[in-house]
């Protein structure tokens, strides 16, 4: 189910402009907890299953749009705070291009009738689990985004988001390497599948590890806030 906030923007807005940011991560990891489900469903190949979580993927990147395009219309010109309104606008596009390559996974999972090739299943296992730790890795940065505004980025939460984004950026090489991993194993087996399911496989490959590519871009945006 989709998650909606209760709480007008402006409101979030007066407690803190990183309110309505957080309420749209917590609605894109949400979104991300549905694909290594989504890949079960197609192991068994219970397409069912694979059409009832697309169709709740599709709504909570829907609902993460809603989000986004409210703050960018209630984000106030100035905010009197080190970061720049510019600088939370990219983090939140940030954050919707994962909601969106979440989507674009399902619709190819479910548009087509998929077949996992048995020479790329762990290797897909090991990037899908990857992909969950750096999201889940991400939306923890940014739920201590209050708290840096609090001390005025300094002090011990200071070291401890800086801590975070090291993290996120090793766990990204991390999957840069299973990702190469898996395009080898994918390519040694390329004569057994048809061509076309190759490509898509390729795709779908590639789309997992542009999630990790965008939780690695929003700790980049996050290391700016903290060099102002």
């Amino acid at each position: 189910m989709p998650i909606r906030s209760t709480t007008p923007l402006s409101g979030l807005f007066r407690r803190s402009p990183f309110k309505p940011i957080q309420e749209h991560m917590r609605i894109v990891f949400s979104c991300i907890c549905l694909v290594p489900p989504l890949f079960d469903a197609l192991y068994v190949k219970d397409q069912q299953q694979i059409k009832e979580l697309s169709k709740q993927i599709d709504e909570l990147e829907t609902a993460a749009d809603k989000v986004k395009s409210t703050f960018r219309l209630n984000m106030p010109t100035s905010l009197l705070m080190p970061v720049d309104r510019k600088d939370l606008l990219g983090l939140i596009s940030d954050q919707d291009s994962i909601a969106d390559t979440a989507e674009s996974i399902s619709q190819i999972v479910s548009f087509r009738d998929m077949d996992v090739p048995e020479g790329i299943k762990a290797l897909l296992d090991e990037l899908l689990e990857g992909t969950m730790e750096i999201t889940s890795d991400a939306k923890d940065m940014i739920e201590q985004l209050d708290e840096l505004l609090e001390v005025g980025f300094g002090g011990r939460e200071f070291d401890k988001v800086n801590a975070m984004i090291a993290g996120v950026r090793r766990s990204e090489h991390n999957i840069d390497t299973i990702l190469h991993r898996a395009r080898r194993a994918l390519f040694s087996i390329e004569s057994e599948l048809d061509p076309v399911s190759v490509m898509f496989w390729y795709k779908i490959l590639e789309l997992l590890g542009n999630i990790s590519d965008q939780s690695e871009n929003m700790a980049d945006r996050l290391l700016l806030f903290l060099s102002k």
